[in-house]
């Protein structure tokens, strides 16, 4: 009787930079960057909903924009800047203006979709500051919240605006002070 002998998956030594901390950890190819973010980094703020991309739950921010970290390969994400919902909050524990009106205006419900809806919420109110509500509907109708409690969530995003608003009026009022 022989021996068979199972090949070895290769792994590769990564080096990510995630909410502004360099990390390196060694991954198989294939290792997906939720899982990646989630068991090797112990970012667990990033939740896996349908692992094909749909729900929006995996949700996190490379070098800015929204991506699914359930869709993307944690080696391709060497060398760009990922942000998850872990990463929003400043670094004094003051919470990220979607964050706190997600809280305001009960924008969570069971919170499993929370992360991902923060994420893409956040990169959407850079881009666009001041939206409707059409345009915050829009915003946030590629993730899914099985709670079905859109109507608040859409009230967040049109909160968090003026959130961001009065931030920005206060940093002035402070410079202009000094």
């Amino acid at each position: 009787m022989t021996e068979t002998q199972i090949p070895t998956e290769q792994r590769l030594d990564i080096r990510l930079s995630v909410n502004g901390v360099p990390h390196t950890t060694t991954v198989t190819p294939r290792r997906l960057l939720s899982d990646c973010l989630r068991h090797d980094l112990g970012l667990t703020g990033t939740h896996v909903g349908c692992e094909h991309g749909v729900c929006g739950a995996c949700t996190v921010r490379v070098d800015g924009k929204p991506m699914r970290a359930c869709l993307m390969f944690a080696v391709s994400a060497q060398g760009h800047e990922i942000t998850t919902v872990e990463g929003l909050a400043e670094p004094d524990g003051t919470m990220h203006p979607v964050q706190q009106a997600f809280r305001e205006c009960h924008g969570l419900q069971c919170g499993f979709c929370t992360p991902g809806f923060l994420t893409v919420v956040s990169a959407f109110l850079e881009e666009n500051p001041t939206p409707t509500e059409e345009e915050a509907r829009e915003a946030v109708s590629g993730n899914l919240c099985r709670c079905t409690g859109y109507q608040n969530i859409v009230k967040s995003v049109l909160r968090a605006a003026e959130i961001t608003e009065e931030r920005k009026g206060c940093a002035h009022a402070e410079g202009d002070a000094r």
